[in-house]
Protein backbone atom coordinates (compact mmCIF):
# COMPACT_ATOMS: atom_id res chain seq x y z
CA UNK A 1 0.00 0.00 0.00
CA UNK A 2 1.45 3.38 -1.00
CA UNK A 3 1.59 6.47 1.19
CA UNK A 4 -1.44 8.10 -0.44
CA UNK A 5 -3.58 5.02 0.22
CA UNK A 6 -2.59 5.10 3.86
CA UNK A 7 -3.74 8.72 4.00
CA UNK A 8 -7.27 7.54 3.05
CA UNK A 9 -9.43 10.22 1.47
CA UNK A 10 -7.20 13.11 2.45
CA UNK A 11 -7.59 15.66 -0.39
CA UNK A 12 -4.02 16.96 0.00
CA UNK A 13 -1.74 14.32 1.56
CA UNK A 14 1.45 16.34 1.02
CA UNK A 15 -0.04 19.29 2.91
CA UNK A 16 -1.13 17.02 5.75
CA UNK A 17 2.33 15.51 5.99
CA UNK A 18 3.93 18.96 5.96
CA UNK A 19 1.70 20.06 8.84
CA UNK A 20 2.64 16.93 10.77
CA UNK A 21 6.32 17.60 10.13
CA UNK A 22 6.02 21.17 11.41
CA UNK A 23 4.24 19.88 14.50
CA UNK A 24 7.02 17.39 15.15
CA UNK A 25 9.62 20.15 14.99
CA UNK A 26 7.54 22.39 17.25
CA UNK A 27 7.34 19.66 19.88
CA UNK A 28 10.95 18.49 19.55
CA UNK A 29 12.65 21.31 21.44
CA UNK A 30 15.66 21.03 19.14
CA UNK A 31 16.75 20.00 15.64
CA UNK A 32 15.61 16.65 14.20
CA UNK A 33 17.52 14.71 11.57
CA UNK A 34 15.97 13.58 8.29
CA UNK A 35 16.08 9.98 9.52
CA UNK A 36 14.25 10.88 12.74
CA UNK A 37 11.59 12.86 10.88
CA UNK A 38 11.05 10.09 8.36
CA UNK A 39 10.63 7.56 11.17
CA UNK A 40 8.19 9.77 13.06
CA UNK A 41 6.14 10.41 9.91
CA UNK A 42 6.24 6.80 8.76
CA UNK A 43 7.56 7.88 5.34
CA UNK A 44 10.52 7.00 3.17
CA UNK A 45 13.51 9.28 3.58
CA UNK A 46 13.18 10.38 -0.05
CA UNK A 47 9.57 11.51 0.51
CA UNK A 48 10.53 13.27 3.73
CA UNK A 49 13.46 14.98 2.00
CA UNK A 50 11.07 16.38 -0.62
CA UNK A 51 8.81 17.78 2.10
CA UNK A 52 11.81 19.34 3.82
CA UNK A 53 13.04 20.92 0.59
CA UNK A 54 9.67 22.56 -0.05
CA UNK A 55 9.28 23.78 3.54
CA UNK A 56 12.87 25.04 3.61
CA UNK A 57 12.31 26.97 0.37
CA UNK A 58 9.31 28.65 1.99
CA UNK A 59 11.24 29.58 5.12
CA UNK A 60 9.07 27.34 7.28
CA UNK A 61 12.03 25.19 8.37
CA UNK A 62 15.78 25.55 8.20
CA UNK A 63 18.63 23.07 8.06
CA UNK A 64 21.43 23.13 10.61
CA UNK A 65 24.40 20.87 11.29
CA UNK A 66 22.29 18.96 13.85
CA UNK A 67 19.24 18.64 11.59
CA UNK A 68 16.06 20.56 10.78
CA UNK A 69 14.33 23.10 13.00
CA UNK A 70 11.50 25.60 12.59
CA UNK A 71 12.31 28.58 10.37
CA UNK A 72 11.82 32.30 10.82
CA UNK A 73 8.68 32.29 8.69
CA UNK A 74 6.83 30.39 11.41
CA UNK A 75 7.58 33.22 13.87
CA UNK A 76 6.30 35.75 11.33
CA UNK A 77 3.10 33.78 10.90
CA UNK A 78 2.63 33.49 14.67
CA UNK A 79 3.01 37.23 15.02
CA UNK A 80 0.58 37.82 12.15
CA UNK A 81 -1.98 35.54 13.82
CA UNK A 82 -1.82 37.50 17.08
CA UNK A 83 -1.86 40.86 15.26
CA UNK A 84 -5.25 40.03 13.74
CA UNK A 85 -6.88 40.84 17.07
CA UNK A 86 -7.42 44.48 18.04
CA UNK A 87 -6.84 43.74 21.70
CA UNK A 88 -3.38 42.33 21.21
CA UNK A 89 -2.36 45.34 19.12
CA UNK A 90 -3.54 47.62 21.97
CA UNK A 91 -2.30 45.35 24.77
CA UNK A 92 1.18 46.89 25.02
CA UNK A 93 -0.13 50.47 25.17
CA UNK A 94 -2.60 49.56 27.91
CA UNK A 95 0.12 47.86 29.97
CA UNK A 96 2.46 50.84 29.65
CA UNK A 97 -0.28 53.24 30.74
CA UNK A 98 -0.92 51.28 33.96
CA UNK A 99 1.18 52.30 36.96
CA UNK A 100 1.11 48.69 38.16
CA UNK A 101 1.26 46.66 34.96
CA UNK A 102 4.06 48.67 33.37
CA UNK A 103 6.46 47.07 35.86
CA UNK A 104 5.05 43.54 35.60
CA UNK A 105 5.38 40.57 33.26
CA UNK A 106 1.95 40.48 31.63
CA UNK A 107 0.87 37.79 29.18
CA UNK A 108 -2.06 37.15 26.83
CA UNK A 109 -3.41 33.64 26.30
CA UNK A 110 -6.35 31.93 24.67
CA UNK A 111 -7.99 28.59 25.35
CA UNK A 112 -7.06 25.86 22.87
CA UNK A 113 -8.78 22.65 23.89
CA UNK A 114 -7.63 21.91 27.42
CA UNK A 115 -4.57 24.18 27.22
CA UNK A 116 -3.83 27.87 27.64
CA UNK A 117 -1.88 28.98 24.54
CA UNK A 118 0.32 32.07 25.00
CA UNK A 119 0.18 34.74 22.28
CA UNK A 120 1.84 37.91 23.59
CA UNK A 121 3.82 39.24 26.54
CA UNK A 122 4.75 42.61 27.98
CA UNK A 123 8.12 42.70 29.71
CA UNK A 124 7.68 45.28 32.46
CA UNK A 125 10.57 47.36 33.73
CA UNK A 126 10.77 45.38 36.97
CA UNK A 127 9.36 42.09 35.74
CA UNK A 128 10.61 38.54 35.77
CA UNK A 129 12.80 37.48 32.91
CA UNK A 130 10.98 34.21 32.58
CA UNK A 131 7.38 33.15 32.24
CA UNK A 132 5.81 31.22 29.41
CA UNK A 133 7.41 31.57 25.94
CA UNK A 134 5.17 32.75 23.13
CA UNK A 135 3.45 29.86 21.39
CA UNK A 136 3.85 27.57 24.38
CA UNK A 137 1.09 25.88 26.36
CA UNK A 138 0.15 25.11 29.94
CA UNK A 139 -2.75 23.01 31.21
CA UNK A 140 -5.70 25.37 31.51
CA UNK A 141 -6.69 23.66 34.76
CA UNK A 142 -3.43 24.72 36.44
CA UNK A 143 -2.51 28.09 34.92
CA UNK A 144 -4.04 31.39 36.01
CA UNK A 145 -4.85 32.40 32.41
CA UNK A 146 -6.46 29.04 31.72
CA UNK A 147 -8.53 29.26 34.89
CA UNK A 148 -9.62 32.80 34.04
CA UNK A 149 -10.99 31.49 30.74
CA UNK A 150 -12.57 28.39 32.29
CA UNK A 151 -14.22 30.56 34.95
CA UNK A 152 -16.30 32.23 32.22
CA UNK A 153 -17.97 28.84 31.61
CA UNK A 154 -20.46 26.99 33.77
CA UNK A 155 -19.26 23.99 35.78
CA UNK A 156 -21.16 21.74 33.36
CA UNK A 157 -19.35 23.28 30.39
CA UNK A 158 -15.97 22.88 32.09
CA UNK A 159 -16.76 19.25 32.90
CA UNK A 160 -17.86 18.58 29.32
CA UNK A 161 -14.65 20.14 27.97
CA UNK A 162 -12.18 18.41 30.29
CA UNK A 163 -14.10 15.24 31.24
CA UNK A 164 -15.93 14.40 34.45
CA UNK A 165 -13.16 12.02 35.53
CA UNK A 166 -10.31 14.25 34.37
CA UNK A 167 -7.12 14.33 36.39
CA UNK A 168 -4.40 16.92 35.92
CA UNK A 169 -0.61 16.55 36.02
CA UNK A 170 1.18 17.28 39.28
CA UNK A 171 3.61 19.76 37.73
CA UNK A 172 4.53 20.93 41.23
CA UNK A 173 3.66 19.72 44.72
CA UNK A 174 0.95 22.43 44.81
CA UNK A 175 -0.82 21.44 41.59
CA UNK A 176 -4.55 20.73 41.74
CA UNK A 177 -5.02 17.29 40.22
CA UNK A 178 -8.78 16.67 40.50
CA UNK A 179 -11.88 18.07 38.82
CA UNK A 180 -13.45 18.87 42.20
CA UNK A 181 -10.38 20.90 43.16
CA UNK A 182 -10.48 22.77 39.85
CA UNK A 183 -14.19 23.60 40.18
CA UNK A 184 -13.54 24.96 43.68
CA UNK A 185 -10.74 27.16 42.32
CA UNK A 186 -13.01 28.41 39.52
CA UNK A 187 -15.79 29.27 41.99
CA UNK A 188 -13.29 31.33 43.99
CA UNK A 189 -12.09 33.04 40.80
CA UNK A 190 -15.65 34.03 39.88
CA UNK A 191 -16.21 35.53 43.34
CA UNK A 192 -12.97 37.49 43.33
CA UNK A 193 -13.03 38.56 39.70
CA UNK A 194 -9.57 37.11 39.02
CA UNK A 195 -8.02 33.63 38.89
CA UNK A 196 -5.00 32.47 40.86
CA UNK A 197 -2.23 29.95 40.19
CA UNK A 198 -0.28 29.65 43.45
CA UNK A 199 2.84 27.84 42.20
CA UNK A 200 0.70 25.17 40.53
CA UNK A 201 2.18 25.44 37.03
CA UNK A 202 5.65 26.80 37.90
CA UNK A 203 7.46 26.35 41.20
CA UNK A 204 8.31 29.76 42.65
CA UNK A 205 5.85 31.68 40.44
CA UNK A 206 2.36 32.93 41.32
CA UNK A 207 0.01 33.79 38.48
CA UNK A 208 -2.99 36.15 38.54
CA UNK A 209 -5.32 36.46 35.54
CA UNK A 210 -8.62 37.84 34.30
CA UNK A 211 -10.75 36.99 31.24
CA UNK A 212 -11.08 39.31 28.25
CA UNK A 213 -14.00 38.94 25.84
CA UNK A 214 -13.12 39.00 22.14
CA UNK A 215 -13.43 42.41 20.44
CA UNK A 216 -15.49 41.05 17.56
CA UNK A 217 -17.94 38.12 17.67
CA UNK A 218 -15.50 36.04 15.61
CA UNK A 219 -12.53 36.73 17.93
CA UNK A 220 -11.62 34.15 20.58
CA UNK A 221 -11.93 34.99 24.28
CA UNK A 222 -8.55 35.89 25.76
CA UNK A 223 -7.03 36.13 29.21
CA UNK A 224 -4.58 38.63 30.68
CA UNK A 225 -2.20 37.32 33.32
CA UNK A 226 0.62 38.57 35.54
CA UNK A 227 3.47 36.38 36.83
CA UNK A 228 4.98 37.28 40.23
CA UNK A 229 7.83 35.71 42.17
CA UNK A 230 6.30 33.67 44.98
CA UNK A 231 8.55 35.35 47.56
CA UNK A 232 7.05 38.73 46.57
CA UNK A 233 3.45 37.56 46.10
CA UNK A 234 1.75 38.66 49.31
CA UNK A 235 -2.02 38.96 49.11
CA UNK A 236 -1.88 42.75 48.82
CA UNK A 237 0.29 42.57 45.71
CA UNK A 238 -1.86 39.80 44.23
CA UNK A 239 -5.02 41.86 44.78
CA UNK A 240 -3.34 44.93 43.33
CA UNK A 241 -2.33 42.99 40.21
CA UNK A 242 -5.79 41.48 39.91
CA UNK A 243 -7.46 44.90 40.04
CA UNK A 244 -4.99 46.35 37.52
CA UNK A 245 -5.73 43.46 35.18
CA UNK A 246 -9.48 44.05 35.55
CA UNK A 247 -8.94 47.68 34.60
CA UNK A 248 -6.81 46.66 31.61
CA UNK A 249 -9.45 44.19 30.47
CA UNK A 250 -12.10 46.93 30.71
CA UNK A 251 -9.91 49.23 28.61
CA UNK A 252 -9.50 46.49 26.00
CA UNK A 253 -13.19 45.53 25.83
CA UNK A 254 -15.20 46.68 22.81
CA UNK A 255 -17.47 49.44 24.20
CA UNK A 256 -20.30 48.26 21.95
CA UNK A 257 -20.12 44.60 23.01
CA UNK A 258 -22.45 42.76 25.36
CA UNK A 259 -19.51 42.33 27.76
CA UNK A 260 -19.11 46.10 28.09
CA UNK A 261 -22.78 46.44 29.07
CA UNK A 262 -22.57 43.94 31.92
CA UNK A 263 -22.95 45.52 35.38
Amino acid sequence: MDDDAREGRDPAPAVTRSIRLLGLLADAGGPRTLTELAGDLGLAKSSTANLCLALEAGGMIERTVQGYRLGLRTAELGGAFAAQFNQIREFYRVCESSEILKTELVQVALLDGSDALYLARHEGSGSLRLGTPLGSRLPAALSATGRALLATMTDDEVTALLGADATFPAITERSTTTMSGLLEALATARRRGWALDAEESFRGIVGVAVPLDGWAPSDPPLALGVAIRAAEADFERIERAGEALREAAAALTNPFSAAARRP
